[in-house]
């Protein structure tokens, strides 16, 4: 009965934790967006929050009792796509139920070129490379990840105002 009660609130954690990770990259990228030279000695490529969606040990207990006792229709999932030009994995667990992994891939697009004979990074011709970081995008981005985050919480509220209810019974 517990995770009846609190499977709700641990699936809408996991998703607040998803997407404070996906505004934690925004902010690092708007942050990025005029960095012309990192330790590598290239400008700042940008960073996207890819999410995969992991199903727990509860939930494939759950699609083998539905199988084996013929009700219901069986559960099927599929791998998530590969995720190129992996850097760092959070894993977000949660116990049984539904966890996301956050996974930071470089995006591959070409960098930013301009023309300015005065920047200390530029070429021989003048031209500087910048990083392909659009803030225009990137805002879009915040603005969604901020949504998502502002969905979770009101999942999460919805669930306590449930659970008063519930206690009144």
């Amino acid at each position: 009965m517990s995770s009846g009660l609190f499977g709700a609130i641990r699936t809408s954690a996991s998703g607040l934790r998803g997407q404070r990770a996906k505004m934690d990259v925004v902010a690092r990228n708007l942050a990025n967006a005029e960095t012309t030279r990192t330790a590598d000695g290239t400008p700042y490529r940008r960073q996207r929050a890819i999410f995969e969606q992991v199903l727990g040990d509860k939930v494939s207990q759950n699609h083998m009792k539905l199988s084996s006792s013929g009700g219901g229709q069986g559960l099927s999932t599929t791998q998530s796509g590969h995720m190129s030009g992996l850097r760092s994995r959070v894993q977000n667990e949660s116990s049984g139920g539904i966890s996301s992994d956050v996974g930071l891939a470089e995006d591959a697009s070409e960098f930013r070129v301009i023309y300015d004979p005065g920047h200390p990074d530029a070429d021989g011709e003048g031209y500087v490379l910048m990083p392909n970081v659009n803030p225009i995008s990137e805002m879009v981005d915040m603005i969604s990840a901020s949504r998502a985050y502002e969905a979770n919480i009101s999942s999460v509220q919805t669930a306590k105002e449930m659970f008063n209810q519930a206690l009144k019974i």
